[in-house]
């Protein structure tokens, strides 16, 4: 049966009737990519004809994809995003999207990628000493947390760097340590195919524009989900500001002192701006914004139980906070559609993930960070997390609770598709 179209404020809603949604099975899609992304790292005006249909082949057609029914909150009119997306966060389930497998510059999100795939390698309080080759190669005009050659830092202020202020430097000094620049892409796209994100081609592990680097919505929020399975991934995307080392220099009374300064997350919706205040609920991720991809964001926010996963990309609106706003409008809308929309697809599994039975994973924490989601390794996870040392500042913006995260061994996925995240429970704390 063929879904009827309407357009609605200029945009196509594809709704397909109660009858035909009856007959649709959510399973296991076949993962099929879209062609190999374009040398070039400018985003063409429209979207290609031939998109992915990993998660459905609804979500490879172009325009706005919704089940509309009796009881569904209409989408707000007003998203100029070339692309977006709405998930639930545990479920899977994509509630509606928007060229959902556009393949774009991602800019920062890109960092959600670096994050999942380097994150388990070190420890928090493992520290560097910060030498000139760690910082070469970033594009100018990168955005920066403020490091400096011949200084040491520890692994969490590395990780603060990048999360909170989107370092470029950060990234690049933990590529160092990873061994380079070039084995951290080669891992990161590693470990996007192991995740099913098909549309992503990694260039720069920062998200800097770079001719053929390509990510999409879909992607983004697959990126995103990985990473929340991981206890120091939620920590420091919720954090709202922390204490960063500064210059080590001598003081009035010659005495060599190394003063902190205080950074700020850049993710609006959790740290407010002028002309938006905090969104209820939100507990990270990333954000980014180059001229190239324009801005870039993916956000999870819970309410009443229910977790929700959006992920914009590029609004054509030249409005300050554009990108937070039109993600908020989504935010809204999906915790009003939940439960009563019919999906249009689904995020699919690691390819290592086995759904067939569910075991319990192991009760500790791997490294300080927790193994990667379908990285073959048990999945060791705590349902606890609390920004320590300078990181408290004005606070964090979640802690984590509620027991054990219960994984797979070897995967984080649970049978029917579910892969509970912990409890998201809104805490603000300051300290004098």
């Amino acid at each position: 049966m063929s879904a009827p179209q309407k357009k609605t404020a200029g945009r196509s809603l594809l709704v397909t009737s109660a009858a035909a949604l009856s007959s649709l099975a959510l399973t296991a899609p076949v993962a099929l990519a879209a062609p190999s992304p374009s040398p070039s790292a400018s985003p063409s005006a429209t979207p290609p004809a031939n998109m992915s249909t990993v998660g459905g082949s609804r979500l490879g057609q172009a325009g706005t994809q919704v089940n509309l029914a009796s009881g569904v909150p209409v989408l707000p009119k007003d998203i100029t995003a070339r692309s977006w997306i709405v998930t639930d966060a545990e479920s899977g389930d994509v509630l509606a999207a928007h060229n959902a497998h556009w393949r774009l510059p991602p800019a920062s999100t890109m960092k959600m990628l670096f994050a999942d795939t380097v994150l388990p390698k070190f420890a928090k309080t493992e520290k560097h000493k910060v030498v000139p080759s760690d910082l070469a190669g970033m594009g100018a005009g990168s955005s920066l947390v403020g490091i400096k050659e011949g200084e040491t830092y520890t692994v969490h202020d590395l990780w603060l760097g990048v999360f909170l202020r989107s370092g470029n430097d950060a990234v690049h000094v933990l590529s160092a340590m990873n061994k380079g620049v070039a084995k951290t892409v080669t891992e990161m796209n590693e470990h996007a195919e192991e995740l099913q994100a098909l549309d992503t081609h990694v260039v720069s592990p920062d998200g800097y524009d770079a001719p053929g680097q390509v990510s999409s919505a879909y992607d983004l929020t697959l990126f995103a989900r990985s990473g929340l399975q991981k206890k120091d991934f939620r920590e420091y995307c919720s954090t709202v500001t922390a204490k960063f080392p500064g210059e080590t220099k001598k003081d009035k009374k010659g005495k060599t002192v190394r003063k902190p300064f205080e950074i700020q997350n850049t993710n609006r919706l959790l740290s407010g701006d002028y002309d938006m205040s905090q969104y209820q609920g939100i507990a990270g991720v990333k954000n980014g914004n180059t001229t190239n991809a324009g801005a870039t964001f993916t956000g999870v926010a819970e309410r009443n139980g229910r977790v929700l996963l959006v992920t914009v990309m590029n609004p054509a609106k030249e409005e300050h906070n554009e990108v937070y706003k039109e993600t908020a409008k989504l935010f809204d809308w999906g915790f009003k559609a939940a439960g009563k929309v019919q999906p249009v697809g689904e995020l699919v599994p690691p390819k290592g993930a086995a759904q067939s039975s569910a075991q319990p994973g192991d009760a500790g924490e791997a490294g300080g960070s927790g193994d990667s989601a379908g990285s073959g390794n048990s999945a060791k996870h705590v349902a606890s997390a609390t920004a320590d040392g300078g990181s408290r500042g004005m606070g964090t913006a979640i802690a984590i609770t509620g027991g054990l995260l219960v994984l797979l061994a070897g995967a984080a996925f649970l049978v029917n598709r579910r892969w509970p995240l912990p409890d998201l429970v809104r805490r603000r704390s300051s300290r004098p």
